[in-house]
Formats: C-alpha cells, structure tokens, sequence
C-alpha cells in the first residue's frame, strides 16, 4: 500500500488549492490523518472548535436538534468537501453536530496551530478568511432554506 504524501493532499484539497507551496507547506504542519466510524462523531455542538476536517472518504451530517422535531440534518457533505469553519472565527465554539454517516477517513487540522500560524501571518490569515467565508455562507445558506422547510405550514389538503 502506498502511502500518501500529507503536503500533496493538503495542498491539492479544493480550499487549499493555488495558495503557493510555502503556505501549504506551513499549514500541513498542522495535520494528521483520521477516520471516523459510521455513528460517530467528528465535532458536537457547544464544544471547543480545535479542529477541522478535510475529508477524504465518506460522509458527514451536519445535524441540530430542533424544538419539537428533534435532530435534523441540514447538510450532507462528501469526499473533497470540508467540516468546520467555527474554528476560524471567536468564540472557536461548534454551533452544531458532525456526525459520520459512513466510514469517514479525513485530515484533521490542528486549529489551535493553526490560528497562531495565522496570528504571526496576517496575510495567510486573510487568504484563508477568503477562502472560508464562501463556506460559511454556503451552510448558513443550507441551514435557513432547511429551517424554511420545516417550520412552514402544513399544506392544506
């Protein structure tokens, strides 16, 4: 089995892409391998957002438990995709619940190395808010067309 190169993975990943060899190189310092098994959780709401995720294999549901309905899903996420933009932004806290839905294999980023990565380097700080806001808009986007669903009227027959 050949093994892989984290640098290479880290820097051909989708939000990583095109960002220059040296940025890349300083931001798989701050990585690991993982996996997930189905049922498992990769972050839980209210917890201290110390990682992110980029996966590899599998999939993810970003869930939250609403009043009367219980848990809903309100966005799937797959392989090239990414978990968690709360590490990016104070209070660094997760506003929901990750959960595998399959067997999950992912880089995990330290966020904690890399936020004082970014401290001592403003420009790949801003680099890396421009490349994340998208992502955080895309989710909040998903969240409210989800609440939308759920909390309009019934249909009347």
């Amino acid at each position: 089995m050949a093994v892989e190169n984290l640098d290479r993975i880290i820097c051909e990943h989708p939000v990583f892409h095109g960002l220059g060899d040296q940025p890349c190189l300083l931001i798989s310092g701050c990585a690991k391998n993982v996996r997930f098994e189905k049922g498992e959780y990769l972050c839980r709401e209210g917890e201290s957002a110390d990682w992110f995720y980029l996966l590899r294999a599998g999939s993810v549901a970003l869930e939250m438990a609403a009043p009367a309905k219980g848990v809903l899903t309100f966005q799937s996420l797959h392989e090239g995709e990414l978990v968690g933009v709360s590490w990016l932004l104070p209070p660094y806290r997760w506003g929901y619940d990750a959960r595998a839905t399959e067997r999950v294999r992912a880089v995990a980023m330290d966020a904690r190395c890399l936020r004082a990565k970014i401290e001592d380097d403003h420009e790949l700080g801003f680099q890396l808010m421009m490349r994340f806001t998208p992502i955080l808009v895309e989710r909040l986007h998903g969240t409210r067309l989800q609440l939308l669903d759920v909390y309009a009227p019934a249909a009347r027959a």
